[in-house]
């Protein structure tokens, strides 16, 4: 069965079809299903409402089965921010991955280890042929180290530690086994074996 997978991300486009694939799913981009999918306005107030918009605006546009997925990294000591806005942060300032994760080093600059605590989320909105839609939300716990490490994975990943490394030290099959979008794909996984038999 293909799936559309609502993202103009490539790196997380190689994530979810990564996980996918074992389930016998074909992950397809807009791209490879010859359709332009528009920037979709992400007007939900949670990961779970702007997953939704996005699997529902692919689905529309498409009639393919379609997944999306609303990520993010929630700083306990900067209220959850950036939180819904992850890949939003700090427009006036932040053109890049690099400069978001750069803003949150400085915010953080004075902030002791014991007060470093951070969360990231993965919100997974899938929707089937037949309009029915699964929806899924895990969440990986860390703290923020002090400066860039690794360079692997994307996004905050070179600051985000899990025990004594960075999810960017990792390599893809560790990152899976304790990532938020790895634990929420696995539990997608799981649920699709038990609708699709």
């Amino acid at each position: 069965m293909k799936f559309i997978i609502a993202t103009n991300n490539q790196k997380k486009l190689i994530e979810m079809e990564r996980i996918l694939k074992p389930l016998g799913i074909e992950a397809v981009s807009a791209k490879d299903a010859g359709v332009v999918l528009e920037e979709v306005d992400e007007t939900g107030t949670t990961f779970a409402e702007n997953a939704f918009l996005k699997a529902n605006a692919a689905f529309q546009k498409t009639g393919m089965a379609a997944v999306a997925d609303d990520s993010g990294i929630c700083v306990n000591a900067l209220n959850g921010r950036p939180g819904i806005f992850s890949a939003r942060y700090c427009p006036e300032l932040c053109v890049t991955d690099e400069d978001r994760t750069q803003r949150i080093l400085d915010e953080l600059k004075d902030v002791p280890q014991d007060q470093r605590g951070a969360h990231y989320t993965c919100a997974i909105c899938c929707i089937l042929p037949d309009g029915s839609k699964i929806e899924i939300e895990e969440i990986c716990v860390g703290t923020i180290g002090y400066s860039f490490v690794g360079d692997g994975g994307f996004g905050y990943d070179p600051i985000f530690m899990q025990g004594d490394k960075t999810f960017a030290q990792l390599s893809a099959e560790e990152k899976d086994k304790v990532s938020h979008r790895g634990k929420a794909l696995r539990k997608l996984q799981a649920e699709l074996k038990e609708k699709l038999g």
